[in-house]
C-alpha cells in the first residue's frame, strides 16, 4: 500500500491544538500501544528460544551458546556484552558483562553477572549442574570429532553449538579453554534458519522503516541538481533518514563486509566495481572507503541509483530506485525495463512452495534473452551470484535466490529481489522492492513507487 507522502505533516497540523482532554487521550494511547508492544515482543522472544530449544533436542545438541550482538537481542531483548546459554531443556541464562543494569531493563529471560571469564566453566557448572560429563556415549555424527564406541566408558562430553561465522577464532579459543569438557558444533545454519521466518511484530517494523525510505527518496527527488556531488545527495537522504528513526547504519553478517545507509552513486563512478558483495559497488570516497558514494558530480542524462535502506528499531528495508535528470540513453532505458520485468516475474512467483534457486535460474533466463547476461547483477569478473536476499535485522540474511539455496519459501520469509545491469563507464540501472511471504503469494513491504525517476529540471547545483 502507498502511503501519502504529507501524512506526517497533515497528522502534526491536525494536533498542533488539541484540547487537553484529546491530548491525554492521545499520550494514554501511545502508552497502551506501546505496552502491548513490549508484551507481544517478550511472547516473540519466549517462542523463538521455545522453538531454539526443540531444534536442539532434535539434533541431540545440550545446549546454545549465544555470542553475537544480533542474536542476543534476537532471542534476549538485550544487546548488552555477554554470553546467552540456552539449554535444550529449562531456564535460559544471559550471563552479562556489562551493563548489567541495561540487560536487566531489557532481557526477557534471566540476567546475572558473568563475573571472572576465567571463572565461566565454574559458572555454567553451577547453575547448569546437568551440564556435566555423562557416562554415555549417544553423540551426533555430525560434530567436530568422532564419537567414542559405545563400548567406551569415557564419560560423555556436553555439546554445546554457537555461531562459527561470526565468532573470532580467537574468542572461540578462549571458550575451549574455560571449558574444556565441552564439544563444540558450529550451530550457525541452525539459528539462520530459525531466523528466516518473521512473526508479524518483526514485519511490522520493516514496514515502519519502509515509510521511512519512501519518504527519504521522495525527499531526495526535490533535492537533486545536476552538478551536485553525490556525497550531497546522500547527506540529504541520510538526514531524512535520521529524522525518522534510523539508526544511521545497516548490519551485516559477512566478514568484512560493511554497509552505512546505502550505495548512492551516478554514472562511471555507480559502475566501478568494489569489495562489496553486492551487484553494484560505487567509488566510494577513498580507497580508505571503497564504496558507495563519491565526490563525483551528477551529470544530466546518467543513471542516478539510489539503493538505500533504512534500520529503525533494529530491522532493516532494503529498497533501490533509479533516477535521471533528464533522460537515459536507449540502451538503458530498455535494461532498465528489463530489470523491471524480472522483478514483476519474480513477484508472481513468490509463494510458498517456490525455490530460491528457481527464481535466480528464471532471472538469468530472462537476462540472457535480452541480451544482457553481461551486464546481469554486476559486469565481468564482478558479477554476483545472486538475485536476491533475505532481510531483518542484518541486511544478508537467509535465504538467499542464489544457485545451491534449494529450500523453497515458507510464510513468513521476507526477501529483497534487485535485478540489476551494470554498464562500465557509464553507470547501474535497476529497481529493488523487498517482499514477505503470504499464505497464497507475497506483500510487497516497500512503499516508494515503482517507476524510473525522471526530474526534467536540469538546474546546476550553483545557478
Amino acid at each position: 500500500m502507498l502511503h501519502d507522502s504529507n501524512h506526517l505533516a497533515n497528522r502534526a497540523s491536525n494536533h498542533s491544538n488539541p484540547s487537553s482532554h484529546a491530548h491525554a487521550d492521545i499520550l494514554h494511547q501511545g502508552q497502551e500501544h506501546q505496552e502491548n508492544r513490549e508484551c507481544q515482543e517478550r511472547q516473540d522472544r519466549q517462542d523463538r528460544i521455545g522453538r531454539l530449544q526443540t531444534l536442539l533436542r532434535t539434533k541431540g545438541l545440550d545446549g546454545f551458546l549465544l555470542t553475537h550482538n544480533v542474536d542476543l537481542y534476537y532471542l534476549t531483548g538485550s544487546m548488552q556484552t555477554g554470553y546467552a546459554f540456552i539449554p535444550c531443556e529449562g531456564e535460559p541464562i544471559f550471563f552479562v558483562k556489562r551493563s548489567i543494569t541495561r540487560a536487566q531493563q531489557e532481557a526477557v529471560i534471566r540476567v546475572e553477572p558473568l563475573g571472572s571469564f576465567r571463572q565461566f566453566a565454574d559458572t555454567l557448572a553451577y547453575h547448569y549442574p546437568d551440564m556435566q560429563q555423562r557416562e554415555q556415549c549417544a553423540q551426533p555424527e555430525h560434530l567436530d570429532q568422532p564419537c567414542q564406541s559405545e563400548e567406551s566408558s569415557q564419560p560423555e562430553q556436553p555439546v554445546i553449538a554457537s555461531e562459527y561465522d561470526v565468532l573470532p577464532v580467537q574468542q572461540w579459543e578462549r571458550l575451549r579453554k574455560v571449558l574444556p569438557h565441552v564439544r563444540w558444533t558450529d550451530g550457525s545454519t541452525l539459528l539462520r534458519e530459525l531466523r528466516m521466518v518473521k512473526s508479524p511484530s518483526e514485519i511490522e517494523r520493516i514496514r515502519t522503516a519502509a515509510a521511512a525510505a519512501k519518504l527519504a527518496v521522495e525527499e531526495a527527488v526535490r533535492h537533486i541538481r545536476v552538478g551536485m556531488t553525490e556525497l550531497a545527495f546522500i547527506a540529504h537522504i541520510e538526514h531524512t533518514l535520521r529524522l525518522q528513526g534510523h539508526i544511521g547504519m545497516m548490519r551485516m553478517r559477512g566478514y568484512n563486509q560493511e554497509i552505512i545507509t546505502g550505495m548512492v552513486a551516478a554514472g562511471a563512478a555507480a559502475a566501478e566495481p568494489t569489495y562489496f558483495d553486492g551487484p553494484a559497488g560505487g567509488r566510494g570516497l577513498t580507497p580508505a572507503s571503497p564504496q558507495g558514494a563519491s565526490c563525483h558530480t551528477i551529470a544530466a542524462n546518467e543513471p542516478i541509483l539510489v539503493d538505500i535502506g533504512c534500520c529503525i528499531d533494529g530491522y532493516v528495508i532494503d529498497q533501490t530506485r533509479t533516477l535521471v535528470i533528464g533522460q537515459l540513453d536507449e540502451d538503458l532505458q530498455r535494461a532498465y525495463d528489463v530489470a523491471s520485468s524480472i522483478l514483476r516475474a519474480t513477484e508472481a512467483a513468490l509463494k510458498p512452495g517456490t525455490s530460491c534457486e528457481s527464481l535466480y535460474e528464471h532471472a538469468l533466463n530472462m537476462a540472457a534473452e535480452a541480451g544482457l547476461s553481461a551486464h546481469f547483477m554486476g559486469y565481468g569478473a564482478d558479477q554476483v551470484k545472486f538475485l536476491g536476499h533475505g532481510i531483518g535485522m542484518e541486511i544478508d540474511e537467509w535465504p538467499v535466490l542464489a544457485r545451491g539455496f534449494t529450500q523453497t519459501l515458507q510464510p513468513g520469509m521476507v526477501i529483497a529481489v534487485e535485478p540489476k545491469f551494470t554498464f562500465p563507464g557509464r553507470g547501474v540501472v535497476g529497481i529493488e522492492d523487498t517482499y514477505v511471504i503470504t499464505d497464497d503469494g507475497c506483500e510487497k513491504l516497500t512503499m516508494a513507487p515503482d517507476g524510473l525517476y525522471t526530474i526534467t529540471s536540469v538546474t546546476d547545483e550553483h545557478d
